[in-house]
């Protein structure tokens, strides 16, 4: 089965969410919304499949990725995130929450064993 197909998005902490924004947009020429930024692409494989990834920024103080402790959360790309939740159910792996459905996909969060919040996102 195949499983991660790409980075869906880098979320991180910062202390000033809305100024690093500015300083990335600024300085690095990110495309910046008050979401963040939008990277857009289209699959080597198969070209006709459009895809993204997102660069956001969070308040420092932000519990959207907890129960993490950790500064930043990486949201990977997923195919049939059903299947998959229920192989990682079956090896052991924390799942977070319910998957959830949205205007943008499928989501569902997981915890490594380091602790680290995952995303995992089926468009």
């Amino acid at each position: 089965m195949k499983k991660v197909t790409g980075i869906g998005g880098i979320f991180f902490k910062c202390k000033d969410a809305k100024g690093m924004k500015e300083w990335y947009g600024k300085n690095l020429g990110l495309p910046t919304t008050d979401y963040g930024a939008t990277f857009e692409w289209r699959e080597a494989e198969d070209t006709s499949v459009e895809g993204s990834t997102t660069w956001s920024t969070f308040p420092e103080d932000t519990k959207y990725f907890a129960p993490s402790t950790k500064d930043f959360m990486i949201n990977y790309r997923v195919v049939n995130i059903e299947a998959l939740v229920e192989q990682l159910k079956n090896d052991g792996v924390t799942i977070l929450d319910e998957i959830e459905s949205s205007d943008y996909g499928k989501f569902v969060h997981i915890l490594d064993p380091e602790g680290n919040k995952i995303e995992l996102w089926e468009g």
